[in-house]
């Protein structure tokens, strides 16, 4: 028993290399998801029919198919129909940024169709464009109330790095099974990979609620009376 635990510390350093990577990943791709997802989420919602059928076909390609075959064809198909091929690194990016935007255009659209028309029609009396009134009243509002699954589509495309590992990404799970294959310890060094990624994904958890309450405008109203009050009592 001490042999197994002692063994699997000595893999955490490299492990926790790995975890480096996986954040690193996971972040890039859901800042590119998140692009890609708020134009798609806008061009659902657009009125401009062409638009609206070519987002809603790349949604359900993209929702409708496994990631892990997104990856083969990024990484395998592309190179194979065009002769150009693509480093790990980027393949990874682009098949977990793609996937990502396809689940985080439904989260966007969900959130700006969640204001209240009348919003838009007090906009609307005041002059403001309608790129003016998205910007400025619409979106800041929306985005508060997409925080809780911007939190779990976070937090499934950290665990969703793992499949990058097939394409020999070294992640948190391909350093793990270098590992295994040089010493065949499976159980430890899976189990310490399974721990690395709960730890991850419950910091993230943290973080993301963190951000929720940061942002919760009732917070801030509260805050604002309390320094008021304590610069009255000054």
């Amino acid at each position: 028993m001490a042999e197994s635990v002692q063994f699997a510390l000595d893999a955490l350093p490299t492990l926790l290399i790995g975890a480096i990577t996986t954040l690193q990943l996971t972040a890039a791709a859901v800042f590119l998801g998140l692009i890609g997802g708020t134009l798609l989420g806008i061009a659902r919602l657009s009125s401009f029919k062409p638009l609206q059928i070519a987002s809603r076909i790349y949604i359900d390609f993209f929702r409708g198919t496994p990631l892990l075959v997104q990856i083969f064809m990024i990484y395998f198909g592309i190179p194979a129909v065009t002769g150009f091929s693509f480093n790990r690194f980027l393949a990874a990016i682009m098949a977990l940024s793609l996937n990502a935007a396809a689940y985080l255009a439904e989260i966007v659209r969900g959130g700006i169709q969640s204001i209240e028309t009348g919003q838009r029609e007090a906009s609307e009396s005041l002059g403001l464009s309608p790129l003016q009134t998205m910007r400025y009243i619409i979106f800041p509002q929306a985005f508060r109330r997409m925080i809780p699954p911007l939190g779990n589509e976070f937090i499934t495309l950290l665990k969703d790095t793992s499949l990058v590992a097939v394409i020999g990404y070294e992640e948190i799970l391909r350093r793990g099974q270098l590992i295994v294959a040089t010493n065949y310890r499976a159980f430890e060094i899976y189990f310490m990979v399974a721990l690395v990624y709960l730890v991850l994904n419950i910091l993230s958890a943290q973080a993301f609620i963190w951000l929720e309450k940061q942002m919760d405008p009732a917070r801030k109203s509260k805050r604002q009376e309390t320094a008021i009050g304590g610069e009255a009592i000054q």
